[in-house]
């Protein structure tokens, strides 16, 4: 890839590979210092007026490489002389097929409809492409822990699913994120639509004080993932606003007390987390809360109504 020169990064997606694309602006944007743009791919298949990209690197992301919107996004760019890569779950799909590299995530077959373990894969992949980018040991050491952070983010299950009944009737709430976790605020998300059938509403804590605060009340329910990191004192600022002074009920995950002693429901994260890898381990207890909240509201997690396991857009 260097070898090339990209000068930006420009990302195809769409759904759960459209949260993995936002970790990517953020991770290789500050890491790497390669400027990440999401792609509009109705401009491909439906406008055909494609931006220029023959200095991109166009990066492909999907799990079963299947969808033609993003599969066109990728074969323009090869046409334009840029350097093209798929990540996804699927090495013989025809996003893989289009792209001069295709990188496995190794995920073996999605069996839930509402992705899962296929979004902590692109992760992976992503911070992997990252390191092999900066060439920077010590960050490889870092990437080498997550599965070690993982397993203890899995044992607060328990603990999750006894708090779950707490927001059985939750019908409506708001995620926030920033930072690489704003990433994990779009995923959290839409998985409470998946599956809880929540209109959970995503935000940066920046955006949401442009005008999103005004929904608040008394006990309105904020879902926040702030680990430890530069953006920290910035969002606990806000949500010490929000508890103080508009009564919200928060729940969070994190691994700062500082934030965990306000909410109404903390879950503690791994101590010793690098910012830069908090997705990977915050969205495993979101996926896990998204999960029991789906049981004790009564839904079927394997079955989310009117979604398909590929879903195929252009």
């Amino acid at each position: 890839m260097c070898a090339r020169d990209p000068q930006y990064v420009f990302l195809a997606a769409r759904g759960t590979s459209d949260h993995a694309g936002l970790y990517v602006k953020y991770l290789w944007g500050s890491i790497n210092r390669l400027p990440a743009a999401l792609a509009a791919p109705s401009l491909f298949t439906i406008y055909n007026r494609p931006p220029m990209l023959s200095n991109a690197l166009v990066v492909g992301i999907s799990q079963s490489g299947q969808s033609l919107d993003i599969v066109s996004v990728v074969v323009e760019g090869g046409r334009q002389g840029a350097l093209t890569v798929a990540i996804t779950n699927e090495p013989g799909s025809p996003l893989a097929q289009a792209a001069d590299f295709a990188l496995d995530i190794c995920a073996e077959p999605e069996q839930a409809v509402a992705a899962t373990k296929s979004y902590t894969a692109q992760l992976m992949a992503i911070a992997m492409l990252s390191v092999a980018l900066s060439g920077h040991g010590g960050q490889l050491a870092e990437l080498q822990r997550v599965p070690t952070l993982v397993q203890q983010a899995l044992e607060l299950d328990s603990a999750i699913r006894q708090a779950a009944g707490r927001y059985r009737y939750l019908e409506q709430c708001v995620v926030l994120g920033r930072g690489y976790n704003y990433a994990t605020a779009f995923e959290w998300s839409l998985k409470l639509k998946e599956l809880a059938y929540v209109l959970a509403e995503p935000y940066s804590p920046a955006d949401f004080q442009h005008g999103p605060m005004a929904i608040l009340s008394q006990g309105f329910p904020v879902l926040a993932a702030m680990p430890g990191g530069a953006v920290f004192e910035n969002v606990l600022s806000l949500l010490s606003k929000l508890v103080d002074e508009h009564q919200a009920e928060l729940l969070v995950l994190s691994n700062e007390e500082r934030v965990l002693s306000l909410a109404c429901t903390p879950f503690r994260l791994p101590e010793g987390m690098p910012e830069w890898l908090s997705p990977l381990v915050a969205i495993v207890p979101a996926q896990l809360f998204c999960y029991h909240l789906t049981r004790a509201r009564g839904f079927d997690t394997e079955h989310p109504r009117g979604l398909r396991k590929v879903t195929l857009t252009r």
